[in-house]
């Protein structure tokens, strides 16, 4: 795929070059913001912004690293520029999705299942973002600790320790949970 994509930046068509990976990676940078941002519609704007930004970016890609890599450091800075900045600090925003059970499984399994997923997203989701981050490129995104530490720019060290701390967050918050029902 990488050779594709190098393909068309070499021939100068940098317009099909940004529609493949929009569309190979559109949905996983959009997943990356929201787990930052934690709103879809604030994801979907932030993802569209993240992909003009690699566009107006194109000159500076030095094909050091792999694209995937390169476009999540992108992704990953915008996200927490945006956290940062005074929009985000003055504006609160509501979030209200729903998911459809599917037809194969019955719907008590659907039930079971949905509130077991809500309660870990929502248990991920409400950890500190540093936390948060890294259990989200690990375990959803599937990235080893090396490439969570050339994206972040944090040291590997570092993000084995985050890791420990959210897990242990995540365990506890967990188990609390279920000693209360």
């Amino acid at each position: 795929m990488e050779e594709l994509f190098t393909e068309y930046l070499e021939a100068g068509e940098e317009d099909i070059w940004l529609d493949e990976i929009m569309t190979v990676y559109g949905q996983d940078i959009l997943q990356l913001v929201y787990s930052y941002v934690k709103n879809l519609t604030v994801a979907e704007d932030l993802t569209q912004e993240i992909f003009v930004k690699c566009y107006k970016a194109l000159p500076t890609y030095k094909k050091q690293s792999k694209l995937r890599t390169w476009l999540w450091k992108i992704a990953i800075n915008h996200c927490k520029d945006y956290l940062k900045s005074w929009y985000r600090r003055n504006i609160e925003y509501t979030v209200d999705e729903r998911v459809e059970p599917q037809a194969t499984v019955s719907v008590e399994e659907t039930i079971l299942k949905l509130d077991e997923d809500q309660m870990l997203s929502h248990t991920v989701m409400n950890l500190p973002i540093k936390y948060r981050e890294v259990i989200y490129l690990f375990y959803f995104q599937e990235l080893s600790i090396k490439e969570i530490s050339e994206m972040t720019g944090i040291s590997q060290g570092t993000i084995k320790t985050r890791m420990r701390r959210a897990k242990a967050m995540l365990k506890e918050k967990l188990e609390g949970d279920n000693d209360g029902r």
